[in-house]
């Protein structure tokens, strides 16, 4: 996870010559992406031009055995990757790939191998931030990989990708703002691993096609509100009309999924939609309650 080990892992992708080699590499980040990459030529010239403190570790590891070929072109292919074009939704779909075992979510094509996955997000979780990855895990709690761009990437595991992007880099090389953004959101919205989840998942089913609206069942957590937003927008009707969320068999709502659900609901009325929730078993809402 630091620039070493890419070179060493770069060497190891299987071709003919360099130019094969990173091509394949930039398949298999467009995969990632669901959308074709592009290269930056004048950042990649300026890497090799600087790169000479990239290039000295190289040699290094081609002299403990583990890097196999030449280190030359280990490390040109290497400043090729660090040139690769990206916006911030093509690194959030990057990150939502291995969050979602392996399987791009927008296109819905497998990227990697499940157990691949495994060993990434375990290694994503343990120092994918450097060395401040400890302070990292217990106040964020997601695996996640930054990088001297100022970008930054989590995954919450069948969850949700995440990205960030905002210069500037913190002492150990980790985008000051992304970092606090990222923390902010798992406080609030229950994000961390370690975080108590729900007892059990929630269901969410459209009403009949002449209602517009969905039911839930279960207990509502981030994860289960992001999925009931989803089916409220999806089901809402093109002009102002009526909207219902039925929560009569809804078990349990922690905080964020309250305010989110909240912040949805208001956002309907406000696009002229009447909207009416039942049965949520909470004191701060009416058993019956139109927005």
């Amino acid at each position: 996870m630091i620039s070493a080990g890419a070179i060493a892992v770069t060497a190891l992708g299987p071709a003919a010559d360099p130019a094969q080699r990173f091509a394949r590499i930039l398949d298999c980040l467009g995969r990632f992406a669901g959308c074709p990459p592009t290269v930056d030529g004048a950042v990649y010239r300026s890497e090799a031009e600087t790169g000479d403190r990239n290039r000295a570790p190289a040699y290094l590891i081609r002299g403990t055995g583990a890097l196999a070929g030449d280190p030359a072109e280990a490390v040109e292919t290497s400043f090729r990757q660090c040139a690769v074009l990206a916006t911030v939704e093509d690194l959030a779909v990057m990150a939502a790939t291995p969050a979602n075992g392996g399987v791009n979510p927008v296109t819905g094509a497998p990227v990697v191998p499940e157990p691949v996955v495994v060993r990434v997000l375990a290694l994503m979780a343990t120092c994918g931030m450097y060395d401040a990855s400890g302070d990292w895990m217990v106040r964020v709690g997601l695996p996640a990989k930054s990088g001297v761009s100022d970008g930054l990437v989590a995954a919450g595991p069948a969850r949700f990708g995440i990205a960030a992007h905002s210069p500037p880099l913190d002492a150990v090389g980790n985008p000051v703002r992304g970092v606090a953004a990222l923390r902010e959101l798992s406080e609030r919205f229950g994000l961390h691993l370690m975080h108590n989840p729900a007892t059990a998942a929630a269901t969410v089913v459209p009403l009949r096609k002449d209602e517009h609206g969905a039911a839930v069942q279960g207990a509502l957590d981030f994860t289960a509100a992001e999925r009931v937003l989803f089916a409220l927008y999806e089901c809402a009707p093109d002009t102002p009309g009526a909207v219902l969320l039925d929560l009569d068999r809804v078990t349990a709502v922690d905080a964020a999924a309250e305010a989110m659900l909240r912040r949805a609901l208001a956002l309907l009325s406000e696009q002229g939609h009447t909207v009416t929730v039942t049965g949520l078993p909470r004191a701060s809402w009416k058993q019956r309650r139109s927005v």
